[in-house]
C-alpha cells in the first residue's frame, strides 16, 4: 500500500476512527475503530494479503459490536437521573393549583409556572392537589384539602 507498510494504515483507520466516535453522536464507531487497530496488530504479527485482512476486519467489527451489544443488554447502563426526560414524571409528589375545576375527572392545574391537564376527583378551581403519576401529558392528581363552600 504505497509503500508503507500495511499494519500503519489499520493503525491510522483505527485511530481516525476512534476520533470520529468522540465527535459522532451514537455509540458504532469505536467498534469498527477497535477492529481496525486488532487488524493492524495481526497485520504486523504475521504477513497476509488485503483479502485476508478486509475480512479479518469485518469479521472483529461483527464480533465487537454484537459482544457489546450483548454485553449491554445483560448489564444495561443505568442513569443517575432516570426521570430526566419525563416532566410529568419528575411532578409526582408535588403540589398544584387546581385552575380549571375538575369535573367529571377532567380539569386543568398549575404547577410552578405551566398548566397541566388534570385527572382525579371533582375539585373545584383553587384547590391545593397533590400530583399521584402522570399518564403521558395528563397528571393524576389527589385532593390535599376539602374544598370549601363558595369557592
Amino acid at each position: 500500500m504505497n509503500g508503507i507498510d500495511p499494519h500503519w494504515w489499520w493503525f491510522a483507520i483505527g485511530l481516525v476512527l476512534a476520533a470520529l466516535e468522540m465527535t459522532v453522536p451514537g455509540v458504532y464507531l469505536i467498534y469498527l475503530a477497535l477492529a481496525a487497530l486488532v487488524t493492524g496488530v495481526l497485520v504486523l504479527a504475521g504477513e497476509s494479503s488485503l483479502p485476508m485482512q478486509i475480512v479479518s476486519f469485518v469479521s472483529l467489527s461483527l464480533i465487537f459490536a454484537f459482544s457489546a451489544k450483548r454485553w449491554l443488554r445483560d448489564k444495561p447502563i443505568e442513569s443517575s437521573d432516570p426521570l430526566m426526560n419525563n416532566r410529568a414524571g419528575r411532578l409526582i409528589g408535588q403540589t398544584a393549583i387546581v385552575t380549571q375545576a375538575i369535573e367529571n375527572g377532567e380539569g386543568r392545574v398549575r404547577v410552578g409556572d405551566g398548566e397541566w391537564l388534570a385527572s382525579g376527583p371533582d375539585c373545584p378551581a383553587g384547590t391545593r392537589v397533590r400530583i399521584a403519576g402522570a399518564n403521558g401529558a395528563c397528571l393524576a392528581v389527589e385532593a390535599l384539602e376539602l374544598p370549601r363552600p363558595g369557592w
